[in-house]
């Protein structure tokens, strides 16, 4: 009979409730995943009430406000709050998203806030992207040229600035990548919706001549190969992105340069 244990670690308890704030109606409940890497103990789900009444409308509003109010121990990333860093990407009611754009509002009920799902996780709400990191140098996402550089600056047609219209808005908020089934279990070996989206941004770019080598690099079993269209990245990316079409642009492109 074969038997299966879950790691050290990795089953999910309930976790503390802490006091509401006195005299205050308009409350708003969080349940937020909290593991300490140094305390030896399973994850945990706390569970908090926040002040709407003094708190922003979005959901990483009121995780500053728990962190400011409640408990200073809570870990998450952020810095810009308008959609544009991508650090405060978390999986937020069940949908990777930005915590600074998802409106409390749009949650029914209590406000469910994990990581990424499918990454190691450093810290509370804090993922590790070491990987992902990792695997987005590994394209070598700058412009490669031979030809000696112009006095001022590489020129573009129009028609050639239009082709990046959809892939140079991405912000690597890993939030396409980490709800790809594909790359749940194989982000060792493939390269994920995300580094490929900014894979064929450079492979398209006119200006760049680095084009065939570029395409060489994804011509692995893994790297390139392992989407199967299952568009999670698609409908998970918060800047309406869509990283499934790139990769089919790629596989296209790969079957031209073989005819």
């Amino acid at each position: 009979m074969v038997e299966f244990t879950l790691p050290k670690n990795s089953r999910v308890t309930e976790g503390k409730v802490w006091p509401s704030p006195q005299g205050v109606n308009n409350l708003r409940e969080f349940k937020i995943y909290r593991w300490n890497p140094d305390d030896g103990k399973n994850p945990q789900v706390d569970t908090y009430s926040v002040n709407l009444d003094d708190c922003g409308p979005m959901v990483l509003d009121g995780l500053i406000w728990i962190k400011n109010n409640i408990d200073p121990t809570l870990t998450f990333r952020r810095s810009c709050r308008e959609g544009i860093c991508g650090s405060c990407a978390m999986n937020i009611d069940g949908q990777n998203t930005l915590a600074c754009t998802k409106d409390m509002a749009e949650v029914k009920g209590a406000i469910r806030v994990y990581p990424l799902p499918h990454q190691p996780v450093a810290k509370d709400l804090v993922p590790d992207l070491t990987n992902f990191f990792a695997q987005h140098a590994l394209i070598q996402p700058w412009l490669q040229t031979e030809t000696p550089p112009p006095e001022k600056e590489w020129k573009q047609s129009r028609e050639d600035r239009e082709k990046l219209d959809g892939l140079y808005e991405c912000i690597l908020c890993a939030c396409c990548s980490t709800s790809c089934p594909s790359y749940w279990w194989n982000s060792d070996r493939y390269l994920g919706p995300a580094v490929l989206l900014q894979a064929y941004r450079w492979v398209i770019d006119s200006r760049d001549e680095a084009t065939g080598e570029r395409l060489d690099n994804l011509e692995d079993p893994f790297r390139l190969y392992r989407c199967h269209t299952i568009m999670n990245c698609t409908k998970a990316c918060p800047k309406g992105l869509s990283p499934a079409k790139a990769i089919a642009e790629l596989k296209k492109l790969m079957v031209e340069r073989r005819v």
